[in-house]
């Protein structure tokens, strides 16, 4: 049975707070902390992350660690860290790894298997583990279709039953300021639309994940996501349904690549069991499961998952016109669009 042990973010600042060790401080010889983004562990321990660690765990007897928040989150927690680092792998969304790179919290590896990947830091700071696209999802027993378009968002059906999660703290709640500067054209459109559309926005919300449920419920009609995580929830969450807005009618919707990227961490206290660790989650059985298990995307080109799953995945984005960000500008400028988002969303 697997020993990884798995903790919130939350839960973590109050072990650390009361000083604590163990529990995702990467003490132990026999351990590897991972502090990461949420989405690749599943609701009922059966998702990506669960499957490749207790897997890791049996073949190298090295105890995963888990913390778990927000990407902005994980990061902020690892630069705060910085003079005494606890963690000895980081898993966050774009801009969100590029920005721990900048502050200096990376140690350049390049695991195993890292030559197949096309999505990486040149210079070997980062790696994608799972390829991803952003998406919104809808609960399908209320609507009986998808809102096409960022307009048919401002609907008042909509009050108080579409949320969000935070632009500067989630991955995904920075992926709407991305896409809506994208498709509004600029920083200035993007912004007054967001600023309507907050008479309908629920709240903030630091984690992704946690609207999901909210949405399969009921309790909302609409809220934003990612295709691997949201694809793998609704396994277990029968009323949720992935979407992707459009500017028009007449247009093709959206979206952009969100993978989920890892970093050794600079000056990790048990750096060589993260490069085992990011090896073994690069390796070919580990990327042929993460369609089938983990609902996503493999990172390696040289894998090409067959089965259902990716068939499935595959067409959920068939169709959907594709942009790339440039994460560079996106991660120099971050503070300026969360602050021009905060200020065009405070009524």
């Amino acid at each position: 049975m697997s020993r990884t042990r798995i903790i919130t973010l939350a839960t973590a600042v109050s072990l650390a707070a009361a000083g604590l060790t163990g529990c995702g401080t990467g003490s132990d010889a026999d351990t590897v902390t991972v502090y990461s983004a949420d989405g690749l562990r599943g609701e009922n321990g059966d998702g990506w992350y669960d499957r490749q660690f207790k897997a890791f765990e049996e073949e190298t007897g090295i105890q995963v660690e888990y913390v778990e928040g927000g990407s902005g989150e994980v990061v902020q927690r690892a630069a705060k860290e910085k003079s005494n680092t606890q963690a000895d792998v980081l898993v966050t969304l774009p801009p969100f790894i590029q920005q721990a790179d900048a502050k200096g919290l990376l140690e350049p590896y390049r695991p195993r298997g890292s030559e197949h990947v096309d999505v990486k830091d040149p210079d070997g700071a980062w790696t994608s583990l799972v390829n991803n696209y952003f998406a919104f999802i809808y609960n399908k027993k209320e609507l009986a279709s998808p809102p096409k378009t960022w307009d048919d968002l401002l609907d008042p059906r909509f009050e108080g039953r579409l949320q969000y999660s935070t632009p500067g703290v989630a991955g995904d709640g920075t992926a709407v300021l991305i896409k809506a500067m994208h498709d509004f054209g600029g920083q200035e459109p993007a912004m007054e639309y967001l600023g309507r559309l907050q008479k309908n926005n629920v709240g903030p919300s630091s984690s992704t994940g946690a609207l999901a449920p909210k949405t399969n419920k009921g309790e909302l009609l609409v809220a934003n996501g990612d295709v691997q995580m949201n694809y793998a929830q609704a396994k277990t969450m029968p009323n949720l349904a992935i979407w992707f807005p459009a500017m028009t009618e007449d247009a093709k919707p959206t979206t952009f690549p969100l993978p989920y990227a890892a970093g050794l961490v600079k000056n990790a206290p048990q750096s060589e069991n993260g490069k085992k660790l990011l090896d073994f989650l690069l390796s070919r059985k580990a990327q042929e499961e993460a369609s089938s298990v983990g609902g996503g995307f493999a990172a390696r080109t040289d894998v090409e998952a067959t089965d259902p799953d990716a068939k499935t995945l595959a067409g959920l984005i068939e169709g959907v016109e594709l942009f790339q960000p440039d994460w560079a500008d996106v991660e120099k400028n971050l503070d300026t669009y969360v602050e021009a988002w905060k200020e065009a969303t405070r009524g």
